[in-house]
């Protein structure tokens, strides 16, 4: 699929998902292929507006760990990019709001946490054999 095209299907699935998850406070598409999801909130970093996105994550301890996969494409997704430039995020898991710092993991924590993620979810490692770049994880506190 070319990336455009990738680009605006995406965009319209995560309207859906994320108004589904709005309206029903996560018990409708509050998990997706056996992961709990949560809406990530970043600051555009070309507009200064604020963007939602569903995403599937994991805990760590009093942590949150989030895959920046972007189904295996070779670019980075728009909200890793936007934390990248502000790494103030609001997630909103269920109906409760919270504020948080995202930071990308260490080398050292990627490679502790990796196993963890592909034995949760196996298409992660199929996405990272996709692509070139090293997929990141982000670790919201």
């Amino acid at each position: 699929m070319k990336p455009a095209t990738k680009d605006r299907v995406t965009r319209a699935v995560v309207g859906v998902h994320r108004a589904l998850y709005r309206l029903s406070g996560g018990r409708v598409a509050g998990r997706v292929a056996g992961m709990p999801v949560l809406l990530l909130t970043t600051q555009g970093r070309t507009t200064g507006r604020p963007r939602t996105v569903p995403l599937t994550w994991l805990p760590d301890g009093d942590a949150i760990v989030l895959v920046a996969s972007y189904g295996g494409d070779d670019r980075h997704p728009g909200w890793y990019r936007n934390l990248c430039a502000d790494p103030r995020v609001e997630v909103l898991q269920g109906r409760c709001r919270r504020k948080m710092t995202a930071r990308t993991a260490t080398p050292e924590e990627r490679d502790r946490l990796w196993p963890t993620v592909v034995a949760t979810h196996p298409g992660y490692a199929r996405y990272q054999a996709r692509t070139a770049r090293h997929i990141p994880l982000v670790v919201l506190g």
